[in-house]
């Protein structure tokens, strides 16, 4: 079938709010690089919102999960468990910076992981209350409808949140905030909103997803620590976006020395099939009951194989090396941007994590989220696909796969640069 059949379906029988506005349907891609329906190829920038970071169709990844599929599908590990679901738990324990020995239980989604780390920071002290940052993303889940700190388009249309989340300041002194404002606002919280004595956990993403590519100082995370551990409140951090090789490390965390109680994962743990886990300290990850924990499908065998196949890649092909290598390139290439146009602005980077920001002019700062938008549609119809996030819509983010060829990078920066070239004239 072509794009123009595919449409006229999806308008049929897909939900409008689940629809994409994407008139192209993807047909099939290889690491950096995808075809639609219709036979166009486009450089992938985005790679599926940042779960392709060793590309599209890895061989490894594609050969570990055909062989599974010869063995097992599903059993629902709580019923019957199996060897891949054990080898992730033990491969994550050993690799995830928590405090203390780890334990692990897989789910489906980002925004799964996020429910459960909620259940068990509730479980294992005994308070309700959760504290998120402005800025974050978590998913789009009832609970986690509720931690994010962007209110459309996730909350607007579904009616009362869940309570007992409340809100912090996250340090964005781009945008006003400095690192000191916002510890401020996190202790205000604590003092008129969820007292010490009432919350569980305090979540954050060490590098703003959806909020905007942000990083969080080293400093500031280690300030966050140090008032969890004076309260007895879990520090969860959130890898789901940054994990897994995104900012030069295999997580962001790592990058500020700071030990969570807990962390999620997702997205790119397995190159394109569907798994996320919560992993934390042991006491705490064994702090509810007997099959409190679990659903049908999470761990899946063919997911778990994937999984195991990812860390081999990333051992072999120094995919690490290469994030931090992919980073310095898009920094050097923002920062001739800044030189050249004038609405862009502020290019930041942690490893592969990379994002500029289009403005009304350097001095102002003034968010242009119309002409973030203009510039994806002049990419797309040059070929890449290409996002936007931030509370302002303004920010530009490249999520391209850290395994993608030299010359496809620089084919699609050139498209980026010619958009951007457009815009200014």
């Amino acid at each position: 079938m072509n794009n123009k059949s595919l449409n006229e379906l999806k308008e049929r029988y897909v939900a409008a709010g689940a629809a994409s506005p994407n008139p192209n349907f993807a047909d099939h891609a290889l690491n950096a690089e995808l075809w639609d329906a219709d036979g166009k190829r486009f450089i992938d920038f985005a790679g599926g919102i940042g779960v392709l970071n060793i590309g599209h169709r890895h061989p490894a990844v594609v050969d570990a999960v055909k062989g599974q599929l010869d063995k097992l599908m599903h059993t629902c590990q709580t019923v019957m468990p199996y060897e891949g679901y054990v080898n992730v738990a033990q491969k994550l324990s050993e690799h995830t910076p928590v405090r203390g020995h780890a334990k692990v239980m897989l789910a489906n989604s980002g925004a799964e992981a996020l429910e459960n780390a909620v259940k068990i920071a509730r479980a294992a002290t005994g308070r309700t209350n959760v504290i998120c940052f402005d800025g974050g993303y978590h998913g789009r889940t009832f609970m986690t409808m509720a931690m994010n700190g962007k209110v459309n388009p996730y909350q607007g249309d579904f009616g009362p949140m869940p309570g007992m989340v409340f809100r912090a300041p996250f340090p964005v002194p781009y945008h006003g905030m400095s690192e000191e404002q916002a510890l401020r606002g996190l202790e205000m919280t604590l003092k008129t909103d969820s007292s010490p004595e009432q919350t569980a956990a305090i979540f954050i993403e060490p590098v703003l997803g959806e909020g905007g590519f942000y990083a969080a100082p080293p400093s500031f995370l280690k300030a966050v620590r140090k008032i969890c551990d004076e309260h007895g409140i879990l520090l969860v951090v959130d890898e789901v976006q940054s994990g897994f090789g995104r900012t030069g490390k295999l997580f962001a965390i790592e990058h500020s020395g700071v030990e969570p109680d807990m962390m999620t994962m997702a997205k790119s743990m397995a190159d394109g099939m569907p798994i996320s886990a919560v992993v934390g300290t042991d006491t705490i990850m064994d702090s509810s009951g007997p099959n409190s924990l679990g659903g049908t499908y999470t761990g899946n065998p063919l997911a778990c194989a994937a999984v195991m196949a990812v860390f081999d890649v990333f051992e072999k092909e120094d995919i690490l090396g290469k994030s931090q290598r992919l980073g310095d390139t898009l920094a050097a290439r923002f920062a001739q941007w800044e030189q050249k146009f004038p609405n862009v602005d502020n290019g930041r980077n942690l490893g592969a994590m990379a994002a500029f920001e289009l403005v009304d002019s350097k001095e102002s700062r003034k968010p242009r989220p119309d002409l973030a938008a203009e510039l994806l549609k002049k990419t797309k119809e040059k070929g890449l696909i290409l996002l936007s996030c931030g509370m302002h819509g303004n920010a530009i983010r490249f999520l391209m796969p850290v395994t993608i060829e030299d010359e496809v990078l620089e084919e699609g920066l050139a498209i980026v640069e010619s958009a951007l070239a457009e815009l200014s004239a």
